[in-house]
């Protein structure tokens, strides 16, 4: 697979470039036709959310820094703040579920010696602490793979909107006029 053409950005910055004037100048009005010009925007769920919300706000930094910080992009990337968000939220959860058990194991001997709780009532109550932790485990692990999928979406919607732009300056000649000038110049001759 190829790799995709450098952005107008790049190719400027490099200073260092093989495409002509005219090819640069094709290339940088192309990506800007990508481009609503509209800022992207944060959702009110989006900003409601602490951990959704700093999300936002470095993945929009991120985006402003390479200019495509751009209200295309903007349901998927709230989309992808919310579920980081939710991804925390699930793994805090895990997370307790486990010191829980932990704080059981430890006290297994007290709560049986002291008949709080029976050895099989212990070992259910465990049994579904960790049926919880599993659940949620599964729960990740399919928010995981919804942000990687859009993690790749996005970049491959950008590295695609690049590679529809044309490289080179379409140099094919108007047959007529072409035939005009030739006869022009030779009336005069």
């Amino acid at each position: 697979m190829p790799t995709p053409p450098k952005p107008f950005t790049v190719l400027k910055n490099e200073k260092k470039s093989h495409r002509t004037k005219a090819e640069l100048k094709q290339r940088e009005k192309e990506e800007k036709a990508l481009a609503t010009g509209t800022a992207l925007r944060e959702r009110t769920e989006v900003k409601n959310n602490p951990i959704a919300h700093k999300e936002f706000l470095r993945i929009n930094k991120l985006l402003k820094g390479i200019e495509k910080n751009d209200a295309i992009y903007e349901p998927v990337i709230n989309r992808y703040c919310m579920l980081q968000a939710e991804c925390f939220d699930f793994e805090e959860k895990r997370e307790s579920f486990y010191r829980d058990i932990q704080e059981l194991m430890a006290d297994k001997d007290k709560l049986i010696e002291s008949e709080e709780m029976s050895l099989s009532a212990y070992y259910k109550l465990k049994n579904s602490m960790q049926m919880q932790i599993i659940n949620l485990d599964k729960r990740v692990q399919a928010k995981r793979k919804m942000l990687l999928d859009i993690e790749k979406e996005n970049i491959m919607t950008i590295a695609a909107a690049l590679r529809s732009i044309p490289k080179k300056v379409d140099d094919s000649k108007n047959p007529l006029l072409e035939a005009l000038r030739s006869k022009k110049g030779n009336d005069t001759g």
